[in-house]
């Protein structure tokens, strides 16, 4: 088994039901990440006793963090980026899995283009007849320019695998959009980015009465127009593209209020 220099991170809060699957998704991996870092986020249910389940099956390939309070999907990623020794990372959340070759198209992929510091690739929904397919052996790819990642997040956090000497991480003052904050970070400074097109990651259906940060799409959006205000504060972004984008995001906002009723 071949084996790739990728730390996978998931944050864990309330996910006793399905972190087996996705931890499941990530062992089965061709090529095997270099260590997988779970992080229990105060979890008030069966979590903790899950994650020490999970660790005592796999000793070395697990690392297991628990923190005291719920602080945020982006303080457990940010506490998993510090502990990683892989060369790259991968974010994976709990109710989410992969496709069994992910790590080794993304990681080959990555570890032939040195000048490359962050990727994202297809998601789709989950259906069983999906995970046991061979992906094909190519498949296009194109870069993710500035003005694109700003129009619309192209980089959902399933699919994304990037540098982890990057001087960056995830907002901890943040609880929606702090992964699309992160990416326009990275963006923004030159640093390249590429689209992978070829759907490796998969999304599951919620438990009934189970409600997502994205289930709430005004929610979001407020997440979406705080991100380009702190990129707007930061000198990062200008008035007038300021100007630009909040009515391009609300109009999007309508498009998929007016989708989903």
């Amino acid at each position: 088994m071949k084996k790739a220099l990728v730390s996978v991170i998931i944050p864990c809060f309330n996910c006793a039901e399905t972190i087996g699957r996705a931890v499941t998704s990530v062992l089965r991996q061709t090529h095997q990440p270099h260590e997988l870092i779970l992080v229990n986020d105060g979890s008030t249910d069966a979590t903790p006793d899950t994650l020490e389940e999970i660790k005592k099956a796999h000793k070395d390939r697990v690392k297991l963090f628990h923190m005291t309070q719920n602080r945020g999907p982006s303080a457990a990623r940010n506490l998993a980026w510090k502990s990683a020794s892989g060369k790259y990372l991968a974010f994976l959340d709990a109710d989410d899995t992969w496709h069994p070759q992910k790590i080794e198209i993304q990681y080959n992929w990555m570890a032939l283009r040195q000048d490359v510091a962050i990727t994202g690739h297809g998601s789709t929904p989950y259906h069983p007849h999906k995970t046991g397919v061979c992906l094909p052996e190519k498949w296009p790819t194109r870069p993710i320019k500035p003005l694109l990642l700003l129009l619309s997040n192209r980089l959902i956090t399933r699919t994304v695998m990037l540098n982890r000497s990057l001087p960056h991480g995830f907002n901890e003052n943040k609880r929606r959009s702090e992964d699309y904050l992160l990416w326009l970070q990275i963006v923004l400074e030159g640093h390249k980015a590429f689209y992978l097109d070829i759907d490796m990651a998969y999304s599951h259906p919620r438990p009934a009465g189970a409600a997502g940060l994205s289930d709430n799409l005004w929610q979001m959006e407020k997440g979406e127009l705080d991100t380009y205000r702190r990129l707007f504060k930061g000198n990062v972004l200008s008035f007038f593209c300021l100007l630009a984008l909040v009515p391009f995001s609300l109009l999007k906002y309508f498009v998929r209020l007016w989708k989903r009723k």
